[in-house]
C-alpha cells in the first residue's frame, strides 16, 4: 500500500544491545522500523544485514569503529524488530528517506554515506548507489547478493505468475522438496544449496517468511553495468570481501564484477573461509576494508 508517508522517531528505547548500540523506532504510518545507532564518529556507516538476520549483526563493530564513525544499523521489513505492516513493496527510494530520518542530527548524517551490505544486504547496499552515487562515499559489501540475476528469484519476484506459483508453492511445497531431493541425488544440486535451501523452506512459517521478505524487497534491482559506470564516473571505492569455500555466494561473482571495468576503484578480498563473514573473528579485515 503506497500513498503517503508520514514519518515519527519514537523515544530511544531505554535498553542496550550488548556491544552498547542504542536501539531506536521509526513510526511510518501504521509500521515501526526498529534501527541501532552506536559510535560518535563524524562518518556515517549505514549497515544491512543478511536473510534471516538482524541490525545486531552489525553490532560487534561499534568498538573498534566508535570513534571514527556512527554506525546505523537497520532492521528490513519482516526482519529483527521491524514491525512492517504497509504491504509487500518496499521501495529503495523510500529506504533513503528513512535513513535521511534516521541519521538526522547524527555526526555524519548529513555528509557522504558508507554503505556496508553482507549476503542480501549487498543487493540492497547496490541499489541505494544506483539510486543516490551522490551520497555514497565507499561501499563494502561482504559475499554480497545482486551481482548476478538469479533466474529463479527473478521469476519468484518480478512476473505475476512467478510470484502466484512462488506463493502456492511455500503453501504446498511437496513438488519442490521432491524436485530438489532429486537434483541432489543426482548431483545437479550444490550439496551447499541443497542444505541451505533446505533450512529455510523446512517448516511453514519459516517459508510463510520467506515469501514475505522475497517479494517485499523486489524493488532492490541493482543493475550492474549502470553500477559499474556510476563508479567509474563518480569514483567511488568498492571493496568486496568473499569466502573463499562460500557455496552459496560464489566469489566469482565479484571477480566477474570487478573486471568490469572499475579495477582502479575495486579490491578483492577472499578469506579461507564459508559464507559466514559477518562475524567477530573476521574484525581486523572488515576494519581493513573500511579504512583502506
Amino acid at each position: 500500500m503506497r500513498g503517503r508517508i508520514n514519518y515519527e522517531i519514537d523515544s530511544v528505547v531505554l535498553r542496550l544491545n550488548p556491544m552498547n548500540m542504542q536501539s531506536f523506532f521509526l513510526s511510518r504510518n501504521s509500521s515501526r522500523i526498529h534501527y541501532l545507532l552506536g559510535g560518535t564518529g563524524d562518518k556515517l556507516l549505514v549497515c544491512f544485514h543478511g536473510y534471516g538476520e538482524s541490525a545486531e549483526s552489525f553490532a560487534f563493530l561499534e568498538e573498534s569503529l566508535g570513534k571514527d564513525f556512527t554506525i546505523l544499523a537497520i532492521d528490513l521489513p519482516f526482519h529483527g524488530e521491524t514491525d512492517w505492516k504497509e504491504g509487500l513493496f518496499f521501495d529503495p527510494q523510500e529506504l533513503v528517506a528513512l535513513i535521511g530520518q534516521m541519521a538526522a542530527g547524527r555526526p555524519g548524517g548529513d555528509g557522504k554515506w558508507w554503505l556496508m551490505g553482507y549476503s542480501m544486504g549487498g543487493r540492497i547496499a547496490l541499489s541505494l548507489l544506483e539510486k543516490i552515487p551522490e551520497k555514497v562515499k565507499k561501499l563494502i559489501l561482504l559475499a554480497p547478493d545482486g551481482l548476478k540475476v538469479n533466474v529463479w528469484y527473478w521469476l519468484a519476484t518480478q512476473t505475476r505468475p512467478g510470484n502466484a506459483l512462488f506463493r502456492w508453492t511455500m503453501q504446498k511445497p511437496g513438488w519442490f522438496f521432491l524436485l530438489l531431493r532429486v537434483g541432489n541425488a543426482l548431483k545437479l544440486v550444490n550439496r551447499s544449496v541443497y542444505k541451505f535451501t533446505l533450512y529455510y523452506i523446512d517448516q511453514a512459517a519459516v517459508r510463510s517468511e520467506l515469501y514475505l521478505r522475497w517479494t517485499i524487497l523486489r524493488g532492490f534491482r541493482p543493475d550492474i553495468r549502470s553500477i559499474q559506470a556510476l563508479i567509474r564516473k563518480k569514483q567511488i571505492p568498492v571493496r568486496l570481501l568473499y569466502g573463499q569455500y562460500d557455496r552459496i555466494i560464489r566469489y566469482e561473482r565479484g571477480e566477474k564484477f570487478l573486471k568490469g571495468g572499475i579495477e582502479g576503484w575495486c579490491r578483492l578480498t577472499l578469506l579461507p573461509v564459508g559464507h559466514q563473514l559477518l562475524q567477530a573473528r573476521h574484525l581486523d579485515v572488515i576494519l581493513s576494508l573500511l579504512k583502506d
